[in-house]
């Protein structure tokens, strides 16, 4: 039987038996072990997993829109006949064999490789890329999709290099990969992102699709009509570029709006920051993005919340009355540094670095 229950992992193999529960538990946590061991900074990874979250948005709101979906794979024709999908679940399959391929091609998938999909759908990309890679991990949450991934893998001549896990993509633990290929749910797009871009060890790149305008929002340029918090965040940890453009027509059932697919390349190593501090910093300066950052930081909310934070710093730190600075002199002393005719629409990467450089040096937090 190639079905399992939700949640548990449903491994395919052409001529062998289905491995028992207890072993297939014991080959996840020790890729959990392995993942663990190059990722040595527990603090440092709690950070990147409250930044994930804090980036996004809200991850929670972004996946609770749809609590139950599945990204869609491609279905060629006589796959998955009969199955109606959902536009609810984010099911718009990809059906132009082109785009598949050339999708596959992009990834760049070598023979050694560890590939990620999400939401593969009936597989049609699945069963390209097994002959491509050493191994293709398949996370979907819909049975019915499931069953069609397995019957396809159990056919096919390098089915036992697919691993299927049968559950929501936003509540499983990622496995260690080295390319990640998706057609996402436009409902998670940013939710996921920033969970794959937090993920450790790091991955080589990955190849998603997006909702256009979100896409060119991730990546945006200083100066450009949606340039957001999402550009600047998106780019402070990857390489985001434009890969392709994808038709609505190109989809069963047709989303309403164009799609695009983005190459992603994690930033190694990462920038050495406080990604709370950061993303604290950021959204501040992109809730008036094209006010001056002196207008922004005299506001009263922001220097009472700067204010708040530095008691905490200098209590924790044991920073004596005497010795603490006045916030609202500091403050002033930042902006006349250079940036307080700024707007954070037309600042670069290394502006907002320096920012919170100086605001830190100075003991001001925008975390608490």
């Amino acid at each position: 039987d190639m079905m399992k229950q939700q949640g548990k992992d449903v491994r395919t193999d052409g001529s062998q038996p289905l491995p028992p529960p207890m072993e297939m538990m014991t080959q996840v946590q020790q890729q959990q072990e392995i993942a663990s061991k190059m990722w040595s900074d527990p603090k440092l990874a709690k950070q990147m997993a409250l930044f994930a979250a804090a980036a996004a948005g809200s991850s929670s709101s972004s996946s609770s829109s749809s609590s139950s979906y599945s990204a869609s794979g491609s279905a060629p024709a006589g796959a998955g006949h009969g199955i109606v999908f959902t536009k609810a679940l984010g099911q718009h399959i990809l059906k132009n064999p082109n785009i598949v391929r050339s999708i596959v091609e992009k990834a760049g998938i070598r023979a050694s490789d560890t590939v990620l999909e999400i939401g593969p759908g009936t597989g049609n990309m699945t069963v390209q890329m097994l002959p491509l890679a050493k191994k293709v991990i398949a996370i979907e949450f819909d049975p019915r999709m499931v069953a069609e991934l397995s019957k396809r893998a159990k056919a096919h001549e390098h089915g036992h290099k697919l691993q299927i896990i049968h559950g929501d993509v936003m509540k499983v633990q990622l496995p260690y990969f080295d390319v990640c290929v998706a057609n996402l749910p436009y409902q998670i797009s940013s939710a996921i992102t920033f969970k794959l871009l937090a993920h450790e060890p790091a991955f080589r790149c990955a190849l998603l699709m997006y909702q256009q305008e979100f896409a060119f929002r991730m990546f945006a340029k200083p100066s450009t009509p949606l340039y957001c918090r999402l550009s600047v965040n998106c780019q402070l940890l990857a390489d985001v570029r434009h890969v392709m453009k994808v038709g609505k027509n190109n989809f069963r059932p047709p989303p309403k709006v164009e799609s695009s697919v983005v190459r992603i390349e994690p930033r190694i190593p990462r920038p050495d920051i406080n990604f709370m501090e950061w993303d604290g910093l950021v959204r501040l300066c992109f809730s008036r993005k094209n006010k001056t950052l002196r207008a922004i930081f005299n506001t009263k909310s922001v220097l009472k919340m700067l204010q708040d934070n530095y008691s905490t710093f200098c209590s924790l730190n044991n920073i004596m009355e005497a010795d603490r600075i006045n916030v609202k002199e500091m403050v002033a002393k930042i902006m006349a540094d250079g940036f307080g005719d700024k707007r954070a629409a037309k600042m670069e990467q290394d502006d907002f670095l320096e920012l919170l450089a100086n605001f830190n040096a100075a003991g001001l937090h925008f975390t608490s």
